[in-house]
């Protein structure tokens, strides 16, 4: 699985499928003018994987839509599938590159955007925007707080609590579908979960779209519901804390060390607790899910403007954040030295303060380790700027990225002061965190996960009606000179004159990242053989659901059938099981040597007997 770098976290079965929705704006007046959206239910988005789909959308659509217009981005949920990623250091825990994995994600984002294209008709947009209070919590508060003290007087919160809702309607003034920008993690599942699942970002997409149509099964509503990832960097769903998970400890259920998130000096028992902790993490995630389903709601059925206008989970090594000053573990000084080269005195000072573990950026055997190019994209439709970014922003990064972008907008001339700025990612490539240089220096999870060092980079709307349409990207390499953030909004300031209504030409590129998966190396077994147990055909019934005692609210049904493994073939579309989740739905497999046999687990929801 993909999301918290644990080997032992291996799919067992399915909570929830994993969705692409896309989202097409189009100027009718010209229609090679648009732009496309994808949120698809995903870790991050990749370098190869986008690579691959605008490949096959660019020749079935020549000139239509192209390297330019297309925005890949994931919603960071931390419980799907895993292997899809081009570079090699998040293959690690995945046995390295899963092909099959990423063609599904290709062919399912594909079809969305397929489907989008076929159901394009004259609409409207709108923007609005609402405070949700109780669905995230600042996992590193006490990084936060190394910000410069004047600048964290104008924000009330250390997260931001603002949804940012844009409204499609068609030319009847009917609701088609949304994008909502939030900033949550996608967390709600800890890494004892083994079941496939989207987390609270897919959960609120499932509760809005069942909403309007509540008959329809999931994946074929009219409707479509965007629920995208923000400046997530420091946020946490786990709205109840960090605490020591530590029986017969002294400091069991006591809340953990606040500087370095540790229980007894280690960091194993430090668990953030979701709102439904007393429950389950699944009903943290409905509880998260559904106030962010709430908040939209309420966006959509109240007032709007056209558009003119925890902490981070514990690995199985033990490095303490915010203290680079322990001794390293002997294991890492030995392979880092073994399997990447020693860094050199301009590398360290890039980094510092934090100690280089493994020097990915160099890092080329027996393929890339680190992206060293990331993608960097700028949609802009009417007065509504989307900045597309490959990494995950804390919320102090995102403030000022979003506030830098939309002065350059209104000092160049680009817009005027209704300029409305959403950060959405991680998204196209995954350069992993960026922090303020402030953040970076206390060394919590967010700035040391700050892939290119805190001296890295150089980097980063009319009414809104369907015009006009600008969208601009570009490759970066960040280079080294000023600190991550300063960077990417360099570069992203860089593409804003080409976001004016009269601009052309195209903005310089680097080369793009060459691909990686022709080299790529996997460890993934192929299934070798599936069959059905002697006298039985594949979906009869082995273990019935029992008729007594009657069911109560609360109580789950189960059963379990001849089934197969999910990978001898990825569906696309179609199923094998046909449910209705309005809590959860959890059917699991179990693979013998000679045959698999699937159970499906169904709570029995509120009211009924």
């Amino acid at each position: 699985m993909m999301g918290y770098a644990n080997l032992a976290q291996t799919d067992t079965g399915l909570h929830m499928r994993q969705r692409s929705r896309a989202f097409i704006i189009a100027d009718a007046s010209s229609p090679t003018n648009r732009v496309v959206f994808i949120n698809a239910d995903i870790a991050m988005g990749d370098t190869g994987v986008r690579r691959t789909i605008v490949s096959q959308l660019s020749k079935q659509f020549p000139g239509v839509y192209t390297n330019e217009n297309i925005a890949f981005v994931g919603t960071h949920q931390h419980a799907g599938v895993g292997g899809y990623l081009e570079n090699l250091l998040p293959q690690v825990t995945s046995l390295g590159y899963v092909k099959q994995t990423a063609d599904a994600i290709v062919a399912g984002t594909v079809r969305a955007v397929q489907r989008a294209h076929a159901n394009l008709a004259p609409g409207k947009l709108s923007v609005g925007n609402t405070t949700i209070l109780d669905a995230n919590i600042n996992r590193s508060p006490t990084a936060y707080l190394a910000n410069p003290a004047s600048e964290r007087a104008r924000y009330e919160y250390d997260q931001d609590k603002e949804m940012t809702v844009l409204r499609f309607d068609d030319a009847s003034g009917n609701a088609r579908g949304l994008l909502s920008f939030f900033a949550v993690h996608g967390t709600s599942l800890y890494e004892n979960n083994t079941l496939v699942s989207t987390d609270n970002k897919g959960m609120a997409a499932f509760l809005y779209e069942a909403s309007v149509e509540p008959n329809a099964f999931p994946g074929n509503t009219s409707f479509v519901a965007g629920f995208v990832q923000s400046n997530v960097g420091d946020t946490s769903p786990n709205t109840l804390g960090a605490f020591c998970e530590s029986p017969g400890k002294p400091y069991n259920g006591l809340a953990c060390e606040a500087d370095h998130s540790t229980c007894g000096g280690t960091v194993q028992d430090c668990h953030g607790r979701g709102p439904g902790f007393r429950i389950s993490d699944f009903e943290s995630n409905r509880i998260i899910g559904d106030k962010q389903f709430r908040g939209a709601q309420a966006v959509m059925s109240g007032s709007r403007i056209p558009a003119t206008l925890s902490p981070v989970e514990p690995r199985a090594l033990d490095f303490i954040q915010g203290d680079n000053s322990t001794s390293q573990n002997p294991f890492w000084e030995l392979v880092k030295g073994a399997i990447t080269p020693f860094p050199s005195a301009e590398q360290k000072a890039c980094q510092a303060p934090k100690p280089i573990l493994l020097n990915t950026g160099y890092s080329h055997t027996p393929y890339e380790w680190a992206p060293s190019t990331v993608n960097i994209q700028i949609l802009r439709v009417g007065n509504f700027v989307m900045l597309i970014v490959p990494g995950e922003l804390t919320t102090m990064a995102g403030r000022r990225i979003r506030e830098a972008l939309r002065a350059k907008l209104i000092s160049s001339g680009v817009l005027g002061s209704d300029a409305y700025v959403v950060v959405a990612g991680p998204a196209n490539t995954y350069g992993h965190y960026v922090t303020t240089r402030e953040e970076y220096g206390i060394q919590r999870y967010e700035g040391a996960s700050t892939l290119f060092g805190q001296r890295e980079h150089q980097p980063f709307t009319s009414p809104l009606g369907l015009s006009p349409i600008f969208f601009k990207s570009s490759a970066a390499n960040l280079g080294w000179g000023t600190d991550t953030l300063d960077a990417y909004i360099d570069k992203y300031s860089s593409l804003v004159p080409y976001l004016a209504d009269n601009t052309s030409g195209k903005p310089p590129s680097d080369p793009a990242s060459p691909d990686q998966t022709s080299k790529a190396i996997s460890l993934q077994t192929g299934v070798v053989f599936d069959a059905t147990p002697i006298g039985k055909k594949f979906g009869a019934v082995l273990v019935d659901v029992k008729t007594s005692p009657a069911y109560r609210a609360g109580d789950k049904v189960s059963a379990q059938f001849v089934g197969a493994n999910p990978r001898v073939s990825t569906v696309l579309v179609k199923t094998h099981l046909r449910d209705l989740p309005g809590d959860l739905e959890q059917p699991s497999f179990g693979w013998h040597v000679l045959d698999s046999r699937s159970t499906c687990v169904r709570p029995v929801e509120g009211g009924a007997l």
